[in-house]
Formats: structure tokens, C-alpha cells, sequence
């Protein structure tokens, strides 16, 4: 990888964690009741742009990973590729869903549901 790529990828990196750190810091803020975490939480989900929040866009990323991986795999065997295929359709399946039901668990008349 050229140093100026791996320096971009560490830039967007600590973007991303700084912004993480943000929503960590609101999510476990005294002045925000139930109804705001649960929105917080959903915020995560159901972003607009792009399609399907946060989990989705981490999923996309890993699954173009994973695709990237099957080209180059000296062997083709899926060493590397299945590992990321595997953690795309965990965050999306089993992460993004049970951010759902903590939102409706906090806010059950809300709009997370």
C-alpha cells in the first residue's frame, strides 16, 4: 500500500473513532433520557444517506474488502475473504437488529420501532 493511501485510511480512521467517541459520550450522557438514547441508537440504523445507517455503510465497507480479498487470494480459498463476508452479515443481521430492539426496548411508543 503507498504510504499516502495508508495515510489517508489512518486520517478517515481517526475520523470516524472521534465521531464514535461523540455518539459514546452522548449515549452515556446524565441529561439524555430514554427516548433521546433510543433515537441516538436508531440514528445508527436508519441514517438516510446511505441506505440502511452506520451498520450498513461498516458492512459495505467489509463486504468490498471481502471482494477485493477473492481477487488476490493466492489459493482462492477464502481465507481471508470469508472471514470479512462473515462479519459484513453479522453486523448487518445480528447487530443491526439488536440495535433495533434496544431502541424499542428504551423508547417502546416511540419512533424506533
Amino acid at each position: 500500500m503507498s504510504r499516502t493511501r495508508l495515510e489517508r485510511v489512518r486520517a478517515s480512521v481517526g475520523i470516524a473513532s472521534l465521531a464514535l467517541q461523540q455518539i459514546e459520550d452522548d449515549l452515556s450522557a446524565d441529561d439524555v433520557d430514554q427516548e433521546d438514547r433510543a433515537a441516538i441508537l436508531c440514528e445508527l440504523i436508519e441514517d438516510t444517506d446511505p441506505p440502511g445507517g452506520f451498520m450498513a455503510c461498516v458492512a459495505q465497507l467489509l463486504t468490498a474488502a471481502a471482494k477485493r480479498a477473492e481477487q488476490i487470494e493466492p489459493d482462492r480459498d477464502g481465507d481471508a475473504s470469508c472471514p470479512l463476508h462473515e462479519a459484513a452479515d453479522l453486523l448487518t443481521d445480528h447487530a443491526g437488529q439488536r440495535l433495533i430492539w434496544a431502541a424499542c426496548a428504551l423508547d417502546p411508543q416511540g419512533e424506533s420501532k
